[in-house]
């Protein structure tokens, strides 16, 4: 959600504060947001600039109004939550004698009652926001020393917060909080830095500092001190980020999307990258589990949201035909609300991109609670989410920038193929031999993926072609199904347009109903070579909505004539065992919607009204 971005660099004032910070918000713009503003400590004071819209008006509003030299600096991109996306309510917030500025990523659910008891002792509120009562609250706790006030302040809020405050009377001092909402630090050589992600500084350092909850960080040019809230000293845990800032750059494609769709070979191949022994067998070093316990496992339950939420349908097929276990795929945000049935026996795998996400977050915290054991799919190495799991199996995509999911999809998709496989080696439900042949197969999905994207001409044609249909419908059977589903969010991200994905067995159950004159409808085939029969029945859907006008647009192996005749348009992609063709058969579809996107003339990376990340519930 929210882009957060502090600086603290040396004494001397200079221009260098406002330009991380600006940088920093720059590369947050895919957070999504509706204003921006900064903050500068200078030897005149406090010193700050915000205003509605995008980064650029407030870049051009500094231009023509320079702030004068600074020491220290916070930066935010804001998406409105409480009060209109206007100036006033942009971030930073200051006390009204000017001497606390504050950013906030989060809600403050009991700012009400705050906001009403300072009213009462006379403060008056220049904004509709309920960051602004934290400002004046730090102001009023404020006895020379920002940390404590920081720290007293905290522990009266209620909601999930990410704070950085600075004071006109500590030039070399950032202090930041975090409750239930994500905020990391940079190391560098006499500065540091915080962000609401790495890429906020990792122009400046790879080298970086997790902070758990319920903490508070103080940052001065040369060193770095955490505490809890309580003011106990506190040891974070430091890492290096594997990724520079090289790879939060298009790349020369046009939006990030389309980078990212075409990273997608390297993401899947990263991913499956180191996790077999000498003798083939799966190494996943990352899963700190006792063997016992999971070998004692008697079902699984998938949590995730959107996308992550697809991911874990595709892998619900595989999973239960591999380890014969069952699988549940809940929506996060439902999971805690129903009273699940969840025990030592059950083991929870939370997906979630970010590592942040707030549904997922707390629905990983209500399973421990009821003593399952928690595994963390993430991408985002320091994120809440995976601390907070007993494991952790994480992708290796580098960083997502485009809202709209697609690289990481495929990542989450073939980390949790790497766990059924884990866990059928260890349950000895798959021979060692069926293991390494699939794992051989999975090896062979970056090349497959590469084909698509290099035959994807077709599609994008079928996509201009196609950008003022009112409406797309989408068909799948079995791992198709999700894929159908994904088909569909992708169009409704990013180009607007009502879409759905729908199980093809239940076309004539309701939804053949929508079929008029015209009407696209992506339908996945099965492989002929696949289970059962579903490969006929999906052509005799295909044979059913084109009676009825509609124009199917076929998603088949290579080599299936069967769809010929009955196809308005046919995208072919290689064959591929049934289990993994989701990683395939997803592409052509991702390439759809970004080019009819782009061909709407639409943000594609920054679609309106969603963020990348959901640190809210």
């Amino acid at each position: 959600m929210c882009g957060i971005v502090g600086y603290v660099g040396p004494q001397t004032p200079g221009p260098r504060p406002l330009e991380v910070v600006m940088g920093g918000l720059a590369r947050l713009e895919y957070r999504g947001y509706d204003s921006a503003g900064v903050a500068l400590v200078t030897p005149q004071g406090l010193v700050s600039a915000k205003r509605a819209g995008k980064l650029g008006v407030l870049a051009a509003d500094l231009e023509a109004a320079p702030l004068p030299p600074a020491t220290a600096a916070i930066g935010h991109t804001r998406w409105a939550t409480h009060g209109a996306p206007t100036d006033s309510n942009a971030h930073p917030h200051l006390s009204e004698d000017g001497t606390v500025a504050v950013i906030h990523n989060g809600i403050i659910e009991n700012f009400i009652q705050l906001r009403a008891e300072l009213a009462a002792d006379g403060v008056a509120f220049s904004s509709d926001t309920d960051t602004e009562t934290v400002a004046h609250l730090l102001a009023r706790a404020y006895d020379g020393d920002l940390t404590t006030a920081m720290r007293t302040v905290a522990k009266r809020l209620q909601g999930t917060f990410t704070l950085l405050a600075v004071h006109a009377d500590a030039p070399d001092t950032v202090v930041g909080t975090r409750h239930d909402s994500p905020l990391v630090v940079g190391l560098g050589e006499g500065e540091n830095f915080l962000g609401s992600d790495v890429a906020a500084f990792i122009a400046h350092t790879r080298e970086a500092v997790e902070l758990g909850q319920d903490q508070v960080v103080t940052l001065t040019p040369d060193g770095v001190e955490v505490v809890d809230f309580d003011g106990n000293p506190v040891a974070p845990k430091r890492y290096t980020v594997d990724w520079d800032a090289s790879a939060a750059e298009k790349g020369g494609f046009a939006s990030f999307m389309d980078k990212e769709i075409h990273d997608q070979p390297h993401a899947v191949a990263d991913t499956l990258l180191g996790r077999t022994d000498a003798a083939g067998h799966l190494v996943l070093d990352e899963i700190r589990v006792d063997e016992t316990v999971l070998r004692q496992i008697d079902k699984i339950i998938v949590i995730a949201c959107g996308t992550a939420a697809y991911a874990g349908q595709v892998a619900k097929y595989a999973i239960e035909h591999w380890c014969r276990i069952p699988v549940e795929v809940e929506l996060a945000h439902e999971f805690r609300y129903r009273d699940p049935v969840v025990n030592a026996k059950t083991l929870v795998v939370a997906v979630s991109q970010s590592g942040e996400t707030m549904d997922t977050l707390m629905a990983v915290r209500h399973a421990r609670e009821q003593g399952a054991t928690v595994l963390a799919i993430v991408n985002t190495h320091g994120s809440t989410i995976p601390r907070e799991s007993d494991a952790v199996l994480y992708t290796h995509a580098g960083p997502e920038v485009a809202v709209a999911s697609t690289k990481a999809f495929l990542a989450q998709i073939t980390a949790a193929y790497l766990l059924g496989l884990y866990l059928a080696q260890l349950r000895g439900t798959k021979f060692p031999d069926e293991i390494a042949e699939i794992l051989d197969d999975l090896r062979e999905i970056p090349a497959k993926v590469q084909q698509v994207l290099d035959e994807a001409g077709p599609v994008r044609e079928a996509a201009v072609e196609m950008k003022d249909v009112p409406s797309v419908l989408f068909l799948g059977r079995h791992v198709g199904y999700p894929v159908a589903m994904e088909g569909a969010l992708k169009l409704k991200e990013i180009a607007y347009l009502h879409a759905e994905g729908f199980a093809a067995g239940e076309l004539k159950h309701g939804p053949i109903a929508l079929i008029e004159d015209g009407q696209p409808v992506f339908v996945i085939v099965p492989s002929p070579r696949g289970r059962d029969s579903l490969h006929s029945k999906v052509v005799s859907n295909i044979q059913e909505i084109r009676a009825r006008g509609a124009r199917p647009l076929v998603i088949a192996e290579e080599g299936d004539t069967d769809v010929l005749p009955f196809a308005d348009r046919v995208f072919f992609v290689p064959k591929t065992a049934s289990l993994l063709a989701p990683l395939v058969a997803v592409v052509p579809l991702q390439i759809f919607a970004c080019a009819l996107a782009a061909a709407k003339g639409l943000d594609v990376d920054q679609p309106r009204n969603l963020a990348k990340s959901v640190t809210v519930e």
